[in-house]
């Protein structure tokens, strides 16, 4: 089939998130043109040649699954500008999450070490800058932006979900957060963790594509999910400063204070109160 229309393109996607690591954190990342790291005095020239590029992809894609009535290249160029703004509370967050990482694993020998090598700290900054995207309904970017991070990392984070400030994901390969999670602050998850949907009726999928609803649980503030635990369902709530042991499955809501674990007579729910 052909197309008439040129596709954002994955590479200068990819491109465009080395470029954003390599501003955010000066001396870190290797600007990919340059091929060094770039100076904080002298980032004038790469943020404006790293958001042309970005919003070249905004209106490709835009001009492929955008609204009819809007004009594309107007568009592109308003969503570029929110993201140059959204970057700095992204970068904030980032560093908050640095700072989780840093705090929460007594391997971590250094914050150095977690921006240049950890998995999770690279999953998540890049699903802060394609939630921007997200949140101005750009088409495909987003997706295509978790993607890069899913294929590198094993992290699968969804550029809908919503999360919170001094986020940690240790370890990390095979963690799964959906469309529409909710991740309060000071929240830590381990490997093959699944925040998820229950399964939809075949027959229910078209109506849920005309009337999105929320799918994927809501995790308050200082809940920690130890490895290989699932959580489904857009009505569970993990309330504040829960625990959630390893290889549980939970799809009901579970209150502030609360362990649950599994035994081997089965699982079972405490209260850390």
């Amino acid at each position: 089939m052909g197309l008439e229309k040129t596709l954002p393109s994955g590479e200068e996607l990819t491109l465009i998130l080395q470029q954003c690591l390599a501003i955010l954190f000066p001396g870190y990342f290797v600007y990919p043109s340059s091929g060094r790291t770039l100076d904080a005095k002298s980032l004038k020239t790469p943020i404006e040649e790293t958001l042309a590029s970005l919003q070249t992809q905004c209106q490709r894609a835009l001009d492929l699954c955008g609204e009819s009535n809007t004009d594309p290249a107007i568009r592109a160029a308003q969503v570029t500008q929110f993201f140059e703004l959204g970057l700095r509370e992204a970068r904030t967050q980032m560093i908050s999450d640095l700072q989780a990482a840093y705090e929460g694993d007594p391997a971590a020998k250094s914050h150095e070490e977690i921006l240049l090598s950890y998995p999770g700290f690279l999953a998540t900054s890049i699903y802060r800058m394609a939630h921007l995207l997200e949140e101005q309904s750009v088409p495909l970017l987003p997706r295509m932006m978790t993607e890069y991070a899913h294929a590198r990392t094993g992290i699968d984070i969804h550029p809908g979900a919503k999360i919170g400030a001094h986020f940690f994901i240790d370890h990390g390969t095979g963690v799964v957060i959906g469309e529409t999670a909710v991740i309060g602050d000071h929240v830590k998850i381990y490997q093959g963790v699944t925040l998820g949907a229950l399964s939809i009726p075949v027959g229910d999928l078209k109506e849920l594509k005309r009337h999105p609803k929320k799918r994927h649980p809501t995790l308050e503030d200082h809940v920690v999910v130890y490895a290989g635990a699932t959580i489904l369902g857009g009505q569970t709530t993990i309330g504040k400063g829960s625990v959630i042991g390893g290889n549980t499955w939970v799809t009901a809501s579970v209150p502030a204070g609360t362990k649950v674990m599994t035994s081997g007579g089965g699982q079972k729910i405490s209260s850390l109160l």
